[in-house]
């Protein structure tokens, strides 16, 4: 989207941009985007080891696309808590060949990685974004990688890597602590010589935050979207596809949490919920009910917008709904 510069969403809601320039000349859209998650990975909390083998993960991508996913995100190392790292050349090695092949299909492919090298590997493969959790603070040569290839960037909140996180998990007011921590990482990336109009915002839902951290998050976006300041804001990827405070919410009679396969229905109304509130793009692990959903969003938005241009009228009195 090379010239794009974005349109403000209404008052109170975060901007609906189709995305940052540097998206692989996409054309303009008017709802919010869908991202696939393809876990090239053997121990991601939702999917790990399913599309480790290349081939499958390619073709894990293609039918996310299929599905309706406007963005493959590709990953080699697992962020969930607690995950270790792997080496750099082993990320490479999982994630190399997965997006060679999907750039080469067509896909508009964005690279899930903390490191540098692994981002500009990628980049010069012909993916379009760095979509890196640490937003910046993992690797001090992430920033001079994305602002050479005039890529998108996704800078998430983080305070630290997936081994420590559940111990950062402390805020008195989390809204505006995660507002202040992104608005001096985006800061960073800007004083790095980033255009800012390639930058997209994530508040991390599930990294450093407990479960009603990440309610309070997702109640708040337009506040998060303009990281309490004044202006339009940043368009704001939500991801919060499987997590495990949907499991939390949906735990069985017995008290155990409902498993990772069995969140697909929650993630999808978090989703839309997400994208009604203005998201730029929801992060998702299956696609096609999500690609319905943000098009359901876009037409409430459109209908709210007009609603409001033309003045209030009215609620719905209690009892109204009668059988007609």
């Amino acid at each position: 989207m090379t010239g794009t510069t974005g349109t403000t969403g209404h008052e109170g809601t975060p901007p609906a941009w189709p995305g940052p320039p540097g998206l692989g000349g996409r054309p303009a859209l008017d709802r919010c985007l869908v991202m696939g998650v393809v876990n090239v990975t053997p121990d991601s909390f939702s999917d790990g080891g399913r599309w480790l083998d290349p081939d499958a993960a390619v073709a894990h991508g293609l039918a996310l696309a299929a599905e309706g996913a406007d963005i493959i995100d590709v990953g080699g190392e697992s962020t969930r808590p607690g995950a270790g790292r792997v080496t750099g050349a082993e990320e490479l090695r999982r994630v190399g060949p997965v997006v060679t092949a999907l750039v080469s299909a067509g896909l508009t492919v964005s690279i899930d990685t903390t490191r540098a090298e692994v981002a500009a590997a990628a980049l010069a493969a012909g993916a379009v974004m760095v979509n890196d959790v640490s937003g910046g603070l993992a690797d001090p040569g992430m920033h001079a990688v994305v602002r050479a290839a005039s890529a998108g960037y996704v800078i998430m909140h983080w305070r630290g890597p997936s081994a420590v996180m559940g111990d950062l998990a402390r805020y008195t007011d989390v809204v505006a602590e995660v507002c202040a921590e992104l608005a001096q990482q985006t800061d960073a990336a800007v004083g790095a010589g980033i255009d800012p109009a390639r930058i997209v915002i994530d508040p991390g839902i599930g990294f450093a935050k407990r479960a009603g951290h990440n309610w309070a998050l997702l109640a708040d976006l337009p506040r998060v979207s303009r990281l309490n300041r004044a202006g339009p804001g940043f368009p704001l990827l939500v991801g919060a596809s499987r997590k495990s405070f949907l499991g939390r919410l949906l735990e069985g009679p017995d008290g155990q949490p409902r498993p990772a396969e069995g969140r697909d229905d929650a993630s999808l109304a978090v989703a839309t919920l997400a994208a009604a509130a203005g998201a730029w793009c929801v992060r998702v692990h299956a696609a096609a009910a999500s690609a319905d959903a943000v098009r359901v969003a876009a037409s409430w938005r459109q209908a709210a917008a007009v609603k409001a241009a033309s003045g209030p009228e009215g609620s719905i009195p209690a009892g109204a709904g009668g059988r007609a």
